[in-house]
This record gives C-alpha cells, structure tokens and sequence, in this order.
C-alpha cells in the first residue's frame, strides 16, 4: 500500500514584508506625524516617570517576521514589580492565559491609574514607534504576539510570520480584546492574502475612530 502524498506547503504571501511601498508608507507617515507624536510622546513619558515608581518604557519580547524574537517597547501602564506579581499569583496567571495572554483591566491589580487612562486612548503603544524604524514591525499589520500564542494559528502559522506585526491591524479596527482566537487567525490570515497599500491606508484611517470609541481596549 503506497504513502499518501504529502500535504502541499501553506501558501505564504511574502508581498507584505517585501513591499518597498509599505515600507515608505511606515517611513512618510512617521516622519510628517512627528510634529505630533514626539510632544506627546515626551509629555506621557513625564506623567508616567511622575505618577509611578519604575522606568517609563517597558519591553517586553514579542515574535516578528520569520520567527524572529524582538523586544517590543510601550509606555509602563503598571507597577513596576508587575511580571514578578504575574509569576506567583496562579489565578492571575490563569485570567492572563484565559484571556488570550492578557488580564482584563478590570481583574488586574497590577495596573496604575495613569496606565488605564493610557491602555483604553492607546497611547501606551506609542514607543512601538521605535519597532517600525529599526524595521521590526509596521505601523499595519497583525498583533505581535508573545511565543506561547504562536501556536494558537495552526496550520496559518507559515502565514503569520510572513509578515512584520504592526501597531494597528485589521484585528485592531474589527474588535480589538473582543475578538478571540481563531476569528483573529482568520482575520489575520485575510489580511495578509488580501494585503494591498490601499488596505494599510483604509486600517490607518479606521485605527483613530476604533481608539476614541475604546471599543475592545483593555
């Protein structure tokens, strides 16, 4: 009796990550928002250095194009022994695996009061701004996520890792924390076969809509 062939490879659509056009859409619109983002930046870095002891940034590792870990960076939200209280506590850890590696802002202690003010306006994911020039993400594309949710995309994980992870994504403009696994591995996955410039565009445009309703924010 003969082996049955092989599966075929999951297609993975390079285009995104190869695109010289996305990459000058990143670069144009960071640079012409400066005037903007760099005092606000600067002014969040103050009330956070000045409302909670601990560093302004926090990073932490995520996974990017191919696989590669990379450090990503976000204004702190919490107090800042928040990993070590994450550690030791089993039934914060458990809300925190439950909740798609998250802890709803309303379970979790460990958040600071300025840092629920930033979580729900999105401000705390203004330092990713680095993760874009250094070529880690893009301002468009899916979530980074940490290692242990890699496994949550299957079969489309091939597809997943084809792609820098962006600031904003189709997740993000579809629901955000409301959206679990596996619509968002299939939201994901459309985005990456349909990509387009003028699909980044569209998801930038919508992105300032979804934050100010903070519909989905944690």
């Amino acid at each position: 009796m003969r082996a049955a062939p092989p599966e075929p490879p999951v297609p993975v659509a390079s285009a995104p990550a190869e695109s010289r056009a996305k990459r000058a859409l990143d670069l144009v619109l960071i640079l012409g928002l400066a005037p903007v983002t760099l005092p606000l930046g600067l002014l969040t870095a103050v009330l956070v250095k000045v409302t909670s002891r601990g560093p302004v940034l926090f990073g932490h590792e995520r996974i990017g194009l191919g696989g590669e870990r990379f450090t990503m960076y976000k204004f702190r939200t919490m107090h800042r022994d928040a990993e070590r209280l994450l550690q030791q506590d089993p039934g914060l850890w458990n809300d925190y695996v439950t909740n798609g590696y998250k802890v709803p802002a309303e379970l979790d202690r460990r958040i600071t009061p300025l840092g629920r003010f930033l979580r729900r306006s999105s401000l705390d994911e203004l330092p990713q701004i680095i993760n874009v020039l250094t070529g880690q993400m893009s301002l468009v594309g899916p979530r980074p996520v940490v290692l242990e949710e890699v496994e949550n995309y299957g079969d489309q994980r091939p597809i997943y890792l084809s792609v820098r992870p962006g600031i904003t994504g189709a997740w993000q403009v579809n629901g955000r924390s409301t959206v679990d696994y596996p619509d968002r591995v299939h939201i994901d996955t459309e985005y990456v076969n349909s990509w387009s410039v003028w699909l980044d565009v569209k998801i930038l445009v919508k992105t300032p809509i979804v934050v100010l309703s903070t519909r989905g924010a944690f």
